[in-house]
């Protein structure tokens, strides 16, 4: 990894040089860095979500299904059928939230990177907290301008064609999932009304 830090230290380590100031260029640095890794995150975790489209899909799709096999069951008071449905619900959401947890990583790893270089050029470097003898390094200041860079972008995002394509397909889950039965259809007509 080190070799990767040194051979892009020349590029990165401009960003660091705009004004001359060195804490003023240290704070826009960090954020430029930050705003590039949310970006470069987004995009990885997007092409990771249409690279596994498919698979995704049948992973939705089965958690409806059993879902409402469950919700069916209970509602003709088959306990069997419904304890083997829920169960096969249950690992088929298991099997999806796992899976999107795996896929987050795709979000962070341009984190990781951007934290081992700064880590690697900014090691010495400490800053002093007001009024105490304690000192924090480079990632105090990284970590908060990293979560100002992905609000920031999180409000450019559906700005940007590609990722207003990934919104709207991403949506579509949402309208999938709404054909989800749940114990609320198990209510009286009546009773769902007031």
């Amino acid at each position: 990894m080190i070799e990767i830090c040194h051979y892009f230290d020349p590029y990165l380590i401009m960003l660091f040089r705009m004004t001359g100031y060195s804490f003023i260029d240290f704070l826009i640095g960090n954020f430029v860095l930050a705003f590039l890794a949310v970006v470069v995150g987004e995009f990885t975790i997007s092409l990771v979500f249409l690279i596994n489209r498919k698979h995704i899909d049948e992973q939705t799709g089965e958690i409806v299904k059993y879902q409402n096999l469950s919700i069916d069951a209970l509602a003709a008071n088959d306990k069997e059928a419904y304890h083997a449905a829920n169960k096969m619900a249950n690992e088929a959401f298991g099997k999806s939230f796992f899976a999107q947890i795996a896929m987050s990583a795709a979000f962070l790893w341009p984190v990781f990177f951007v934290m081992t270089w700064l880590q690697y050029r900014f090691a010495e470097v400490d800053f002093a907290i007001l009024f105490t003898d304690y000192t924090v390094g480079c990632f105090a200041v990284f970590v908060p301008l990293y979560a100002a860079a992905y609000l920031i972008f999180k409000r450019i995002k559906p700005m940007i064609p590609y990722f207003r394509r990934i919104n709207a397909i991403l949506d579509s889950y949402g309208q999938r999932t709404r054909k989800m039965k749940t114990l609320a259809d198990l209510a009286p007509q009546n009773s769902k009304s007031t």
